[in-house]
């Protein structure tokens, strides 16, 4: 039998908000699953589109808390798709197109040379002379009209980034920016060479002693998966492993030929 639907405070405790029957938020919720599966998208991602918190996402997915008719909507919104009445579009409105100014402005067409999967390298922060090498898969997002982009095959899998990408006409640079609750990284990248390689500097937050986070810069390589040879790993790389002389070389083109520079 059914929840019946009911009525519960909003999470600031300003206005009251319907809770939906019980098998209802069962159905969204799978909905909802399935839609991140397809859009390749993260939950923190969604949650951040759609205006609500993370926890209530994950609450609400897991059945620990009915999905209200205020999150729904958002997520409906966020997400371009009906989810009280299956996957039927929201409206007949034409799909955006167009980046928001703040990221450029760019259309899907002329960006969609982007879209791809990378071997990403950077220098290991913990241990001297390795590399550090995982996946940046960018891709359109219709949802919020924008390339974004998402790592993968990190060891560290719990501190991988998602974000958008910036691709201004000015600079000709290439923008990867992670903003979680205000907390931003960000790698600024050359245009791609005739290879599709881009290199440039990331600057993010180096976890020290205990809790301690200390600003750091580092060089920055993305490869294209299909040239990236036959000895394609990911992880940390070190001395002696097949990749690693191809790797370090890759990562010492950054200074070598111009495409960052550190001043101290």
């Amino acid at each position: 039998m059914q929840k019946p639907e009911t009525v519960q405070k909003s999470e600031t405790g300003q206005e009251p908000e319907t809770e939906l029957p019980e098998g209802q938020s069962r159905a969204i919720a799978q909905a909802v699953r399935e839609a991140l599966a397809r859009r390749r998208i993260s939950r923190q991602t969604l949650a951040d589109l759609a205006r609500i918190s993370v926890s209530t996402l994950e609450k609400a997915l897991a059945g620990r808390r009915p999905f209200t008719l205020a999150t729904t909507i958002r997520l409906e919104e966020a997400l371009g798709q009906r989810l009280r009445n299956g996957a039927e579009p929201v409206s007949a409105a034409p799909e955006t197109r167009h980046a928001p100014s703040e990221l450029g402005s760019y259309s899907r067409e002329s960006a969609a040379w982007l879209e791809g999967r990378y071997l990403t390298l950077r220098p290991s922060f913990g241990l001297a002379d390795a590399v550090f090498a995982y996946r940046t898969e960018i891709a359109w997002d219709a949802a919020s009209a924008r390339l974004a982009f998402r790592e993968a095959e990190r060891s560290d899998a719990p501190f991988a980034q998602t974000g958008s990408v910036a691709v201004p006409n000015q600079s000709g640079m290439i923008y990867l920016v992670t903003n979680w609750q205000g907390q931003c990284r960000l790698a600024v990248l050359c245009r791609p060479t005739i290879h599709g390689e881009m290199f440039g500097l990331l600057t993010t937050l180096h976890a020290g002693r205990g809790t301690q986070l200390t600003p750091a810069a580092a060089p920055l390589a993305l490869i294209p998966e299909a040239s990236a040879g036959p000895d394609l790993s990911y992880g940390r790389v070190t001395s002696g492993m097949p990749a690693y002389a191809d790797y370090r070389r890759r990562l010492g083109r950054v200074f070598e030929e111009g495409y960052g520079v550190l001043f101290g």
